[in-house]
């Protein structure tokens, strides 16, 4: 990556880059590890790992050509923080300790207890940790009978929406649903993930179905097949 970066010889992409050009790329290579994994492949659980690893190795790098830090910095922070956060394993301390705890304490000089929630997270992944964050600090339903009303609530307020707070209405709804989910015990950003899984087989099969005709066929020709596919698929 230094030869890549080097401003005599270099890659003139590469030296172009700056944190903020490369975070979309740490981001999307991070979900394509999920993806690798989701699917079992492990020739390529290796290779996007290796992909997701050259995102760490070129921030660093940028970072080092600053005078900022380098990646042995970064290797030497996380094993660091790996032996604080576990001194029953790498200490003297006797039984698991405190995690949540001990992240609070080490956010103390953040201001309030939602800092730090990555503004870059998946919309619904970030609105799950914001609500376990005030959930620590007493700000909470006490079972999922508050967050199921809610969304009731939310609807009847979709309903008498304007075009102007429709958007703001129906991102309520969807945090409610999160809540809700939270509740249950359920990953919502997993439950969706698996439901784009079934749709997308589900209409592949409807497609199948249909044949080169899939496009002409009406509305309800297309229902009629998508019931089909959805007996079949379970």
């Amino acid at each position: 990556m230094a030869r890549l970066r080097d401003p005599n010889g270099g890659c003139d992409w590469d030296i172009a880059q700056s944190w903020s050009t490369i975070a979309p790329y740490t981001i999307e290579e991070a979900y394509e590890v999920a993806d690798a994994v989701a699917r079992g492949s492990v020739e390529d659980v290796r290779d996007e790992l290796g992909d997701l690893l050259l995102q760490v190795v070129f921030q660093s790098r940028i970072a080092e050509e600053d005078g900022l830090f380098a990646f042995d910095d970064v290797a030497t922070a996380i094993a660091d923080k790996m032996e604080r956060r576990h001194p029953h394993i790498f200490g003297t301390a006797q039984g698991r300790p405190d995690w949540d705890g001990m992240k609070a304490a080490e956010r103390a000089a953040d201001a309030g207890a939602l800092a730090g929630v990555a503004l870059g997270l998946p919309a619904l992944s970030r609105a799950e940790k914001l609500q376990k964050r005030a959930a620590r600090v007493g700000f909470d339903w006490p079972d999922a009978a508050g967050p199921r009303a809610k969304i009731d609530e939310e609807l009847a307020e979709i309903d008498q929406a304007t075009p102007d707070t429709l958007a703001e209405e129906v991102g309520d709804l969807l945090f409610s649903v999160v809540n809700y989910a939270r509740h249950k015990g359920i990953d919502a950003e997993a439950a969706l993930r698996d439901a784009n899984g079934k749709f997308e087989r589900r209409f592949a099969g409807m497609e199948s179905l249909g044949g080169s005709a899939f496009v002409e066929l009406s509305l309800d020709q297309k229902e009629e097949l998508w019931a089909a596919v959805k007996r079949s698929d379970g």
